[in-house]
């Protein structure tokens, strides 16, 4: 299954530093993705793109993650040379990974 079939995502950007949230459908859903959606699946997931570190932070009051991706815009906004330089496709590429049905 993919991510999206179990949450949604909102992005944020400063620099050349990205902010990823996902936000499960279902808070049923959170542990699950907080046991596969780790800050090593989602810099292997992102490789191409993102450069630096990977940093998730969980907010279980809401059943969110919130990721920080560093060095993952091309040099930031005004720089990059990149079609969407805000990074939110990074946010629907990171939608496609892929998660096993929860049990």
């Amino acid at each position: 299954m993919k991510l999206r079939e179990f949450a949604h995502s909102r992005t944020g950007d400063k620099g050349n530093t990205l902010n990823v949230s996902v936000i499960c459908y279902d808070e049923r859903d959170y542990a699950h993705l907080l046991m596969h959606v780790t800050e090593e699946r989602v810099k292997a997931h992102l490789s191409d793109v993102v450069h630096g570190d990977v940093t998730r932070y969980t907010l279980p009051l809401i059943s969110a993650m919130n990721f920080v991706l560093r060095d993952a815009l091309g040099g930031g906004v005004t720089r990059s040379l990149a079609l969407d330089a805000h990074g939110k496709s990074l946010s629907s590429a990171l939608l496609d990974l892929e998660i096993p049905e929860r049990e």
